[in-house]
């Protein structure tokens, strides 16, 4: 569903039968996801800034499970927007291979909107 404001709101399910909530705020300079297992929660927080096509990541709060895919996440999307990403992950427990490639997916798909 997309909003007025740009704002998109996902749902999705993965091959493991997770249910993700997926949510994109598109701005100016950038943009927010918030990523989360069930419900809405903020949880893990990383920040990526994309300058002359590398990007610094800051982790504003350490993920319990999955830390290398949250920065590749938030890396990722700063670089495709040549801007700043914030991204929040939530998860009851270790994503999986096949989360990890539905989430990443379908993050991409929102990013080529």
């Amino acid at each position: 569903m997309i909003s007025d404001q740009g704002m998109v709101d996902k749902t999705l399910k993965s091959q493991s039968g997770r249910n993700f909530v997926i949510k994109y705020v598109p701005v100016s300079n950038g943009c927010i996801i918030l990523i989360s297992e069930d419900s809405d929660q903020i949880g893990a927080i990383s920040v990526s800034i994309s300058s002359s096509n590398k990007s610094n990541t800051a982790k504003v709060i350490p993920s319990k499970y999955d830390s290398i895919f949250l920065n590749t996440i938030s890396e990722m999307v700063s670089r495709m927007k040549n801007g700043i990403c914030i991204t929040s992950l939530y998860s009851i427990k270790q994503l999986t291979l096949d989360d990890m490639k539905t989430i990443m997916d379908q993050i991409r798909d929102l990013i080529g909107t």
